[in-house]
């Protein structure tokens, strides 16, 4: 599927590496209160978005820029899993620092908004994020989702915020 700056695919084994130095790393994970993954961690992760796409025809995608489509830049998009206490559909987006800034995730979540409400047809899409994350949020607050509970899923810190849109403030957004 191509989005406008972004090219998106599917995940596969063959994105374990970029995912690595992309989710491994210090910097992507500043907002992170348990810090980066493992190697192994990240590898399940990456098999457990392999199969949401066998299972249910999409999920997560790997992100490259139009102008340099060999190069990953990044992962994201729309996967169910759980969502602080919920179950839910999950808007996903992590990025190596050299795509900051420069709209890639404003066009993840767009691209992640349609797969949610035109193709898939659900009824709502939720974030989690950490309250000190200013550019996720922001990203998430461009795209037309409010923040609306809180989740303690960190012990003996603030709890993150899960902000949400439902199908029918997606279709209002566009009109």
């Amino acid at each position: 599927m191509n989005t406008s700056p972004i090219i998106l695919h599917p995940v596969t084994r063959d994105h374990l590496e970029a995912g690595l130095a992309i989710h491994c790393n210090p910097e992507t994970n500043r907002f992170n209160p348990f810090g980066p993954p493992t190697p192994e961690r990240f590898e399940q992760a990456l098999l457990d978005w392999i199969s949401h796409w066998e299972n249910y025809g999409f999920g997560y995608w790997v992100v490259s820029l139009i102008q340099a489509p060999k190069q990953i830049i990044g992962f994201g998009g729309v996967m169910d899993t759980m969502v602080g206490t919920q179950v839910g559909l999950n808007l996903y987006f992590r990025l190596s620092p050299s795509a900051w800034g420069i709209g890639v995730g404003t066009a993840i979540a767009e691209a992640g908004l349609h797969q949610a409400f035109v193709q898939q047809h659900r009824d709502a899409v939720l974030g989690l994020v950490r309250p000190k994350n200013l550019p996720s949020r922001k990203t998430l607050e461009k795209v037309g989702m409010l923040a609306f509970d809180t989740c303690k899923d960190v012990p003996d810190q603030e709890p993150s915020l899960i902000y949400r849109i439902t199908a029918h403030e997606y279709a209002n957004r566009k009109k």
